[in-house]
């Protein structure tokens, strides 16, 4: 079990090193989020429980698309992960380390990744629903909360947004609950879709901040 999981503990963040501004595409935007922050499994890649095996990362279909057009709109990115099986003792901080190395070989760089090592009983601040993950990614890309987009697959994603005073878009999967998704205010029906909305916002879809 991880030591640090207890109240008040904090997540972890990758890559270590202080908190720096968000780039902006040249000239700036004129719309959108200035930055976006992902849930990983069931998002960004194939959700396999616990996983710490770099071989098993598969990313979801369109994931490439959607981040390539928001890097070209210079929008910060960043992750945001519960990973419980560190403290059940199924993985460790060199498993987590490597799987987010294989995202990025395949998915291009994050900002920065904030990730919860904390169990359901272990009563932190940074377990999604909580807004923890999100506040410390803020702080890392120097954007505030409510310049910034959560997207994820299940309804502790975009409350965890909520608590942080940030935006949700839901992206629901199979595994996605009714209710969930229809509680989410915005969603979309994969993440090429959401990020396009995103950028170019239309009323009635998941529009941007």
């Amino acid at each position: 079990m991880a030591d640090d999981s207890a109240a008040g503990a904090r997540p972890w963040l990758f890559p270590p090193g202080p908190s720096r501004p968000a780039s902006l595409h040249p000239g700036g935007r004129r719309r959108g989020p200035r930055a976006v922050l992902f849930d990983r499994d069931g998002t960004l890649i194939e959700d396999v429980p616990y996983n710490g095996d770099p071989a098993l990362v598969r990313p979801l279909p369109r994931v490439r698309a959607a981040l390539t057009l928001l890097r070209d709109h210079g929008v910060a990115l960043g992750v945001v992960s519960n990973q419980s099986g560190v403290a059940r003792g199924r993985i460790g901080h060199a498993e987590v380390a490597a799987v987010r190395t294989r995202v990025e070989t395949l998915l291009g760089p994050f900002g920065v990744w904030a990730v919860c090592p904390h169990g359901p009983a272990d009563g932190c601040g940074c377990r999604k629903p909580a807004p923890g993950l999100v506040a410390a990614a803020c702080r890392r890309l120097g954007v505030a909360p409510r310049h910034t987009v959560v997207i994820g697959d299940i309804g502790s994603d975009l409350d965890a947004a909520r608590a942080a005073g940030a935006h949700g878009v839901l992206v629901p999967t199979p595994a996605t609950r009714i209710a969930e998704v229809a509680a989410a205010p915005h969603r979309a029906p994969d993440l090429l879709t959401a990020v396009r909305a995103l950028l170019r916002p239309v009323p009635g879809t998941a529009g941007a901040p």
